[in-house]
């Protein structure tokens, strides 16, 4: 497995980040590729990607340890997929969101197509980027 950790400060107070986060239905505005989510019931979480010009569906088991602030998450159906977002308060009006990513890159080469190696992990840093970046912009509209 491979993983990839990103992180992204956000104008908006932890509690308007962890709305926003745990807003499945919003996840098409700043996930790519992600055409439609719902909530599956209890902590489960329903998909529909582009991915790589075929639509696949996948299904999420979410965990949230709100004390600590954390939502993890992990594919039950689709490609092995795992990730954390934990958020950390800045100050009251900003806060620190952090992803962790854990994936295998035959994997996500299979369900996603495109390259191999180093070109393969250097496309997924700027996907998760990316993905912070729209995060950061529909929460901050948000509040």
């Amino acid at each position: 497995m491979s993983t990839l950790e990103e992180q992204i400060d956000i104008g908006v107070p932890m509690d308007v980040a962890w709305d926003c986060l745990h807003r499945v239905e919003i996840y098409p505005q700043f996930l790519e590729g992600v055409r439609e989510a719902r909530s599956g019931g209890g902590h489960r979480a329903h998909l529909d990607v582009d991915a790589g010009g075929r639509a696949q569906e996948f299904e999420a088991e979410i965990t949230d340890h709100g004390k600590e602030n954390m939502m993890e998450w992990q594919t039950t159906r689709g490609p092995d997929l795992a990730g954390t977002f934990a958020l950390l308060p800045i100050d009251r009006e900003h806060t620190r969101v952090q992803a962790r990513i854990e994936y295998d890159p035959g994997t996500v080469r299979q369900a996603f197509g495109g390259p191999k190696g180093f070109a393969q992990a250097t496309a997924i840093e700027r996907l998760v980027r990316n993905d912070l970046e729209h995060f950061k912009e529909l929460a901050e509209r948000e509040r």
